[in-house]
């Protein structure tokens, strides 16, 4: 394009030629110039919106402040949702909690409403259906509600499951020191405890043990931990040992061919602490086995569990 400028005082023309690249350049000046003429009408709408009160500029501010808030509350709700998901699983894991609970209160001899495992709520059970046509996010306080109740709930299992454990530790404790491991492996009575024909005289005589017969030097182990109190010979008993197990609870071991341990050893349960003889007054091999409390004969086979 030909653009000519004429001019009356010298009556000359000049021509000016514009080609693409001005078109361009014009072009791109117009829409800076629009951008600059918006980016600076905004900018004043905004920061003035409030002091001129316009009812055009209020709404214009007011629209994009909805526009803001709900975007943060799009934000929100799927926070929200995501830690609902959470919560729910924080609840199943809770009802594994109390299923294993319940279990190892059995295993403790406990009778469920011993150690109260009560469900979450009437909700914790099994559910289903079809999709929900209508459904309703979680309110923040709902939410906060759960959650609390949530706590609640984790520091009632801990205390229980706190308690279960103790109940667990000390009957594993108390299981270890009773007498309840056969003195000979798959060992069998051939005298039982009370009264019986002495073999000796003949007579009635009370047996205050009972007797493992077994060939000479078969092991004997500890049937339960605890400390070895009498390691000697006995005029009648031949070489014999005595263990306490604590609480007045004493086993002893009679008739042996030798002895593995000494007065004071501390011995643990299934420990070997002698092998099998016929010292003393005995009318063959055989181990003589002595449960005590108090010093008072007990009956072994009370205490000693089934082998085999």
């Amino acid at each position: 394009m030909n653009i000519i400028f004429v001019s009356g005082a010298t009556a000359r023309a000049r021509t000016l030629t514009l080609d693409w690249r001005h078109w361009t350049m014009g072009g791109i000046g117009l829409a800076i110039l629009f951008l600059a003429f918006t980016l600076l009408f905004n900018y004043l709408t905004l920061r003035y919106a409030a002091a001129i009160k316009h009812p055009l500029l209020q709404a214009i501010v007011l629209a994009d402040q909805r526009q803001e808030a709900q975007k943060a509350q799009e934000v929100i709700h799927g926070h929200l949702s995501a830690m609902a998901v959470k919560l729910g699983e924080l609840q199943a894991q809770m009802l594994r909690i109390d299923g294993l609970g319940e279990r190892l209160a059995k295993l403790a001899g406990l009778k469920p409403q011993e150690l109260t495992m009560a469900p979450l709520d009437s909700s914790s059970a099994g559910r289903g259906g079809p999709a929900p046509t209508m459904t309703r996010e979680l309110s923040v306080d709902e939410f906060s509600a759960l959650l609390a109740q949530l706590s609640r709930q984790v520091n009632e299992r801990s205390d229980q499951l706190g308690i279960l454990e103790a109940l667990l530790v000390n009957d594993s404790a108390n299981k270890r020191f009773l007498p309840t491991l056969s003195p000979i492996e798959d060992g069998w009575f051939s005298s039982n405890f009370g009264w019986r024909l002495d073999p000796f005289t003949g007579e009635k005589s009370f047996h205050e043990g009972i007797d493992f017969p077994a060939e000479v030097g078969t092991p004997i182990e500890a049937a339960a931990s605890g400390k070895v109190v009498y390691a000697e010979v006995h005029p009648a008993y031949g070489k014999m040992l005595e263990i306490d197990h604590g609480n007045g609870l004493v086993t002893r071991y009679a008739h042996c061919s030798s002895l593995s341990v000494k007065e004071g050893d501390l011995v643990v349960r299934g420990q070997r602490v002698g092998t099998v003889g016929s010292t003393g007054r005995s009318t063959g091999p055989h181990l003589h086995f002595e449960v005590r409390l108090n010093g008072a004969p007990q009956n072994p086979a009370r205490f000693l569990q089934p082998t085999g």
